[in-house]
């Protein structure tokens, strides 16, 4: 009789402690405040709006240290609600206070869902997103304060997302699988035995964050999907889905897939403000979501690579997310791959 042990899925309210425990340290906001490209667009597009946040009334949902509530205030807001439901929000209180402007933010320390205002809201503001744009992110936070506290006609900011993808060919993993062959002629030792289980554990089933340059696209992004934060509801985000199709630049091998999102400010009187998080853009701490293919595969110029991706919760943790993807490079048959960030692996999604 065969025992199968299935992972234990983790009770909501476990979920959500570990999640706001994970923003008590200072190194995330560190991480975060010091993140330019995300801190700058935020306080341009802020300001940029400050015709519609001039005398209103502000909710930050998920205010970590309140540098998204202080740059309301420079806007002209005439009081803010900075909720944030970990212990940094009491750091949060003596920044407010440090830059005398606890007159106009209110400093709630409690979770969105929970908590009571004692007015609607005119503009809700948030730095809602994670890995992947959606692993360990607030949106479904957001949407709550939506459609419980925004008045009709009211403004979020940021108010779209959108995600794309792109095949990579990521020349570091290249170099990885093939050091294994490289070990006789260093120690005298043949090694290269080691292959087949390096491309196991490298090319796995994990939503790897990292860097990728420019030099390692293969083609123009596909947009994917696109999230109206005005629209959006919690139910559709049960399953983020589209397709796409990308043409290759010129001869090389696929061995991975690349998913990164931007997110758009209105512009008020002025063009639209994007925060991306392309690699043809300044570096972010979001970096990309590389998704690793099993076996490379060789392309041509204009081979093309069609597909869809679906982005869900996983069963074990509502936060974390998992990617699946069919995908068709060329004229080879379908391959099909879901991919889940591991256990452990923190998201950003509050300043």
């Amino acid at each position: 009789m065969s025992h199968i042990t299935k992972k234990r899925k983790l009770d909501k309210n476990v979920q959500d402690n570990l999640y706001f425990d994970s923003y008590s340290d200072v190194t995330i906001h560190e991480e975060m405040i010091a993140d330019t490209v995300r801190t700058n667009t935020y306080r341009t597009g802020i300001l940029r709006n400050s015709s519609s946040i001039q005398g209103k009334v502000v909710l930050d949902v998920g205010a970590g240290t309140g540098v998204l509530s202080i740059f309301c205030a420079q806007a002209g807001a005439r009081k803010v609600y900075a909720v944030e439901a970990s212990s940094i929000a009491d750091q949060a209180v003596k920044i407010v206070k440090h830059n005398k402007m606890e007159d106009i933010i209110d400093v709630i320390k409690g979770t969105l869902e929970t908590i009571d205002l004692p007015e609607q809201v005119d503009v809700i503001v948030s730095e809602w997103m994670g890995y992947a744009l959606l692993h360990e992110s607030m949106l479904n936070s957001v949407l709550f304060a939506r459609d419980k506290w925004l008045k009709a006609g009211g403004l979020i900011l940021p108010s779209k997302a959108e995600l794309y993808i792109a095949p990579i060919n990521d020349l570091v993993v290249e170099d990885r699988l093939s050091f294994w062959s490289t070990v006789k002629d260093q120690y005298d030792v043949d090694m290269s035995c080691m292959s087949d289980f390096a491309r196991k554990c490298i090319m796995s089933n994990d939503i790897t964050v990292n860097l990728v340059t420019v030099e390692d696209v293969l083609s123009h992004p596909s947009k994917f999907a696109e999230l109206d934060l005005y629209s959006v509801t919690a139910e559709q985000l049960k399953s983020v889905k589209g397709a796409f199709k990308c043409e290759c630049f010129g001869s090389s091998a696929v061995n991975a897939l690349c998913v990164w999102f931007t997110v758009t400010f209105p512009g008020g009187e002025e063009k639209p403000l994007v925060l991306s998080t392309s690699p043809f853009k300044q570096e972010t701490h979001w970096k990309q979501a590389v998704l690793y293919l099993d076996e490379p595969v060789d392309v041509r110029q204009d081979t093309t690579v069609v597909g869809e991706v679906n982005m869900y919760p996983s069963e074990d943790s509502s936060r974390h997310i998992c990617i699946h993807v069919d995908y068709t490079i060329g004229e080879l048959k379908k391959q099909s791959k879901t991919f889940s960030i591991p256990d452990g692996y923190s998201g950003e999604a509050q300043q």
